[in-house]
């Protein structure tokens, strides 16, 4: 049964607001942002959203004021800001943002034992640091919020080491896992060339699962090397096909990030002013993703191509001015 359908309709159907919410990719990499402009020209609000290694895909969403809680470990648009801007803003001037701050690694951890049911998991890390101590959300917020567990962790005895203490931490449960892959049949079956990141964990462990694709295949196409295939078409609720969907980002095998929006970007997430004028010109006023492709250029998404043998870009000036 073909699963293929269109970004809007996509979103439409499987992103609600309120929902726990997960992106695949990792920070300039793979990240879904023709979904994340659909989300926003829809006015689906009030998130609560787990990441790993964050990109603009979620500070566009924190600037937009569409997130409620952010559980996270670092956000950055790597090479180009060292910590997005609006979300920056929304800490340290707007401080209107619910944030709980993980290592990486008990984030990604947390991400993996959600794709195995568990129903939390105990880590040795973090101890001794600031991570365990310092809360970003407290316990009474917590539970003011039904979809945010009532603590951020729990120190606990390891039972088969009596005295030894071990940090039991929650197990997110997600709603919606939006991925973007490179290759994906009608039927949901992916194809994730390159470095996978989380992107297979939150497939499975959530509730609803989009994949964007930068190539949409038959089944048998897919299946003639089921080596190369990463997620299974079970964990697929939806199929959008949309070339360049990861712009500005960077797709592994079909083209590299764009310098010059990144440092756009950068420059315009400054001011509140210059954010909303970022975000008019490029999705309020934008109908759909063709006319953001068309926006573009072709000439600017040819020079983003990979040169074979390289993976990325061989002419691509990453510091033009």
């Amino acid at each position: 049964m073909s699963k293929v359908m269109s970004l809007h309709d996509a979103i439409a159907k499987y992103v609600k607001s309120g929902d726990s919410l997960c992106f695949g990719g990792f920070t300039t990499n793979r990240k879904p942002y023709a979904a994340v402009y659909e989300i926003v020209r829809q006015g689906l609000t009030d998130f609560i959203g787990y990441s790993g290694p964050a990109g603009g895909d979620w500070d566009i969403l924190i600037g937009e004021g569409r997130i409620k809680a952010f559980i996270n470990c670092y956000i950055a648009n790597s090479g180009y800001t060292n910590v997005c801007r609006r979300f920056r803003h929304a800490i340290e001037k707007e401080r209107s943002l619910l944030v709980e701050d993980y290592s990486q690694d008990v984030i990604m951890l947390m991400l993996h034992a959600a794709s195995l049911g568990l129903p939390y998991l105990p880590v040795s890390l973090m101890q001794g640091s600031d991570l365990v101590n310092k809360w970003g959300i407290s316990k009474e917020v917590r539970e003011t919020i039904a979809k945010l567990p009532n603590d951020k962790l729990v120190e606990v005895e390891n039972p088969f080491n009596p005295g030894e203490k071990v940090i039991a931490v929650p197990v997110p449960r997600l709603d919606t896992a939006i991925i973007h892959v490179q290759k994906a049949s009608i039927n949901g079956t992916c194809s994730i060339e390159g470095d996978e990141f989380h992107d297979i964990d939150i497939a499975i462990a959530a509730k609803k699962c989009i994949v964007i694709a930068e190539e949409i295949v038959t089944e048998e196409e897919i299946r003639k090397d089921p080596t190369k295939n990463s997620i299974p078409q079970f964990c697929v609720d939806a199929v959008v096909h949309a070339p360049h969907g990861a712009h500005p980002s960077q797709v592994y095998n079909y083209y590299d990030y764009d310098p010059a929006f990144y440092k756009m970007y950068d420059k315009v997430t400054q001011t509140e002013e210059d954010f909303k004028a970022f975000t008019k010109e490029w999705i309020y006023d934008i109908k759909n993703h063709d006319e953001y492709l068309d926006k573009l250029g072709a000439s600017r998404l040819a020079k983003l191509k990979v040169v074979p043998g390289f993976q990325y870009a061989a002419k691509l000036v990453k510091e033009e001015k």
